[in-house]
């Protein structure tokens, strides 16, 4: 069987690791076997970052919901049920956008929704 010296296949494989590994402390950006397994790491933290992201924003919309309606006398999870109950269908993304950006129509939201 013949050879194989795998030089330009193996320098290629080596430079993509070493490329994702810029940045890192220490031997992690330079040592090749160190790289990989940081590299590894790395990409598997930021998938978790990704479905985290999600999470957190969610709860910052809910948040500001919550601070937004409890001047007019109810809290954020009785302000759900009535948008709900009354089949007012806004995210939580957007009724954060309205409460931050145009008071006025989120204003008019909640009165349409005060308890009775």
């Amino acid at each position: 069987m013949t050879r194989v010296k795998r030089g330009n296949v193996a320098r290629k494989r080596r430079k993509k690791i070493l490329k994702l590994a810029k940045g890192f402390y220490g031997s992690h950006s330079v040592l090749f076997r160190t790289a990989k397994q940081q590299v590894l790491k790395s990409l598997k933290y930021s998938y978790v970052g990704r479905k985290n992201r999600k999470r957190n924003y969610r709860s910052l919309w809910i948040i500001r919901i919550n601070a937004s309606v409890r001047p007019y006398g109810i809290n954020y999870s009785e302000f759900i049920q009535e948008l709900k109950k009354r089949g007012i269908a806004l995210n939580r993304k957007m009724l954060s956008q309205l409460s931050i950006l145009d008071s006025s129509v989120f204003e008019n939201i909640i009165k349409s929704c005060q308890l009775n």
